[in-house]
């Protein structure tokens, strides 16, 4: 498409770098080169958008970009002209953002997440299959909201302890131990959910160049967040059973690996669980290397006939596991409430490191967590949950069984939130999503998590049921449109 003075502007949507930056990066090169000559105006960002086949919100965005390099300026009523500065350099002129964005030491997400969230936002009616989030019927909403009318708040609203509130922590032990697990109040510390745990370890307890051990695929691959921290990844791939403990021995032989990074119930993202007798071989390789194992169990609860195999944490002996668990899978992920069992000398440093990010968490949304973890109708809420999701599997099995027949390949595990599927056909992840986005349905490219291409995970716990059939049917019709453009 050719520009106002007659530039050609290419844009190429397969790219990992975002549309807007492209055409920046584009309006960019034509005012370097002359064709936008200092004082002229750019188009309006309504006609260039028609220009370009693009939402009006992409030409915002790409001009922001070069204001923020002082490249343009922007006056209500006058609309964007390139600066007459140059290059827009002026004692008054806007900081270059783009480029204090891009140098900082923690790394943005991965591009096909920051595409599947984007392309969420900007179309309402998109089928989500990739959040692992729960749908908002699945909330205990009537339950909470019955908690704050019977019980009315009365806490103080200073800061609370650093640990997170004490009468929480108290729940919270009574809680683990229905599930086997003895964690006094004093080894609890509150977070903000899992991946707040996460990255306080990272950052805490690890030190950059330090090995570790996850899973392959894992969840873990796609938080930047482990290399930000500067961490060695070490694979340790998982079969049907889990992964195998043999494994652990040979990447600490290898690699002097300083901590294990585990997912053992309904594993994200491939639903399987470690046998019991993998399970009592990796605490005793771990306890006989004295590696601790980080284990991360947001899904134990969701065991539809609430059979999960017991956590690492409750067949720990030894005091090496470091065990993580929110309310995000099986109440409510905007309750933002999870906690770490961990040994003293860990919650403290680890509290002592929150409270320098925030000085401790919200004490609403602790004392409402407490109060529900406490009532009497949580048990029937999971319950609930777990026939429901349930049901929802067996719902896309279905839908997956009708619209791919043979050409989608998968195994069903009782528990968890998802799918994990691999085609028969080879494709490309960027290709599919992007043709699922046109087709408004969207997934996590297996790549996310570390696997080859060709993997995909769908979860079946955020969209309501009746879209089901209609997201597996969209996702049929855009791996056959991926075909043919391979063809």
């Amino acid at each position: 498409m050719n520009g106002v003075y007659g530039m050609t502007w290419k844009l190429d949507r397969h790219l990992k770098t975002p549309v807007y930056l492209q055409i920046a990066e584009l309006l960019e090169r034509s005012i370097a080169s002359g064709e936008y000559p200092p004082g002229s105006p750019l188009p309006s960002e309504r006609r260039l958008a028609e220009q370009l086949g693009v939402n009006r919100s992409t030409i915002v965005q790409a001009y922001a970009e070069l204001r923020s390099s002082g490249l343009v300026e922007s006056k209500v009523g006058s609309g964007t002209t390139v600066s007459r500065n140059k290059w827009g350099v002026s004692p008054s002129h806007t900081p270059n953002w783009r480029q204090y964005a891009e140098g900082g030491s923690f790394l943005p997400n991965l591009p096909f997440m920051r595409r599947i969230r984007s392309s969420m936002l900007h179309h309402g009616q998109m089928i989500d299959m990739a959040s692992g989030e729960l749908a908002e019927p699945l909330f205990p909403s009537g339950l909470l909201q019955s908690i704050m009318q019977e019980q009315p708040f009365t806490e103080p609203l200073g800061y609370d302890h650093p640990q997170g509130n004490p009468q929480l922590r108290v729940e919270l032990s009574a809680f683990l131990r229905k599930q086997g697990i003895a964690a006094p109040e004093a080894s609890i510390l509150v977070t903000s959910g899992s991946q707040q745990s996460l990255y306080l370890i990272t950052q805490c307890l690890l030190a950059p160049g330090d090995a570790v051990a996850i899973e392959d695929p894992s969840y873990c691959y796609s938080l930047p967040m482990f290399q930000s921290a500067g961490l060695r990844i070490c694979r340790l791939p998982v079969h049907h059973d889990g992964i195998d403990p043999d494994d652990i021995a040979r990447l600490y032989r290898e690699h002097r690996i300083r901590m294990l990074f585990l997912n053992p119930n309904y594993q994200n993202p491939t639903g399987t669980s470690l046998s019991m007798e993998k399970r009592q071989r990796v605490l005793a390789i771990a306890a006989e290397l004295r590696i601790p194992i980080v284990e991360d169990d947001p899904f134990s609860l969701t065991s539809f006939r609430n059979q999960a195999l017991p956590s690492l944490k409750a067949l720990d002996q030894e005091d090496i596991v470091l065990y993580i668990g929110s309310l995000s899978k099986i109440a409510a992920s905007g309750l933002r409430i999870g906690w770490l069992v961990a040994p003293q000398t860990v919650v403290s440093r680890l509290a002592d490191a929150r409270q320098q990010m925030d000085f401790g968490l919200s004490i609403l949304p602790q004392w409402l967590a407490g109060r529900l973890l406490a009532s009497e109708g949580f048990p029937l809420h999971l319950l609930t949950l777990r026939k429901a999701l349930e049901a929802k599997q067996q719902r896309m099995i279905g839908a997956l069984e009708h619209y791919f027949s043979e050409n989608l390949a998968f195994t069903a595990h009782p528990g968890g939130f998802n799918l994990w599927c691999k085609s028969k056909e080879n494709i490309s992840d960027h290709r599919l999503l992007e043709e699922s986005i046109q087709r408004g349905v969207v997934f996590v490219p297996g790549s996310v998590y570390g696997s080859e291409e060709g993997f995909i995970r769908l979860s079946y716990a955020r969209p309501e049921p009746e879209q089901m059939e209609s997201g597996i049917e969209r996702l049929a019709a855009a791996l056959r449109a991926s075909l043919a453009l391979k063809s």
